[in-house]
């Protein structure tokens, strides 16, 4: 990933301090979603920084570590399920970026955004980046701290609620999981809104 050109388009536009940000699982069943804030040195090499979804969860774990340790600042948010359900995801998602951004010990002088939407009423200059997770070292990272954070929720969940195997599957929309809730309907940490949750929550009701 040529991400440091990409980056460096920005850096010479007079922005010294960038951050990426971007969001883990939004298209999830349950569960949170998760975002991180990032802003890394103009001139820091990460090897084998990519977008998360193309890193092994092995390989993220590391890059975890690193991240946190040579970040000029970070931080991490998650908006749990019920907030989903009352405002949907997108401004979910939106909400969780923000509080991210918000936390940064740094103040960024621009942010990008991973996807097609910018945050609203955020107090800083933004740009949206389509597939910036996997243009941008700064998105990028953001992306590997928000799906390892998320994933360790997840796997916390497990042990709660062992019938779902969230260890597997994350909470994403898997046969398996689809089973799962079939059998034993949704649990406290299901998102009731989302399809086909909320079917399956209409079956059940129309059975009793």
């Amino acid at each position: 990933m040529d991400s440091l050109f990409f980056d460096g388009n920005f850096y010479n536009k007079w922005f010294a301090l960038v951050a990426g940000i971007d969001e883990a699982g939004r298209g999830s069943l349950a569960g949170p979603v998760t975002a991180a804030a990032v802003i890394l040195a103009k001139d820091l090499i990460i090897p084998d920084l990519n977008d998360s979804k193309q890193v092994s969860e092995r390989k993220r774990e590391q890059l975890f570590l690193i991240i946190k340790e040579k970040a000029l600042a970070y931080a991490i948010k998650a908006v749990d399920n019920t907030i989903i359900d009352k405002i949907n995801i997108l401004q979910a998602t939106f909400l969780a970026m923000s509080r991210a951004v918000l936390k940064l010990q740094i103040k960024p002088e621009l942010c990008l955004i991973d996807g097609n939407h910018k945050i609203p009423n955020l107090p800083f200059k933004q740009e949206a980046i389509i597939s910036g997770d996997a243009k941008s070292a700064c998105i990028a990272a953001a992306s590997i701290l928000a799906k390892v954070t998320r994933d360790k929720i997840m796997k916390e969940y497990a042990k709660q609620y062992p019938v779902y195997e969230f260890e597997k599957h994350k909470g994403y929309g898997t046969r398996q999981h689809i089973e799962s809730l079939k059998q034993y309907g949704p649990c406290p940490i299901h998102r009731i809104t989302f399809a086909p949750i909320s079917d399956i929550v209409s079956q059940i009701k129309l059975n009793i």
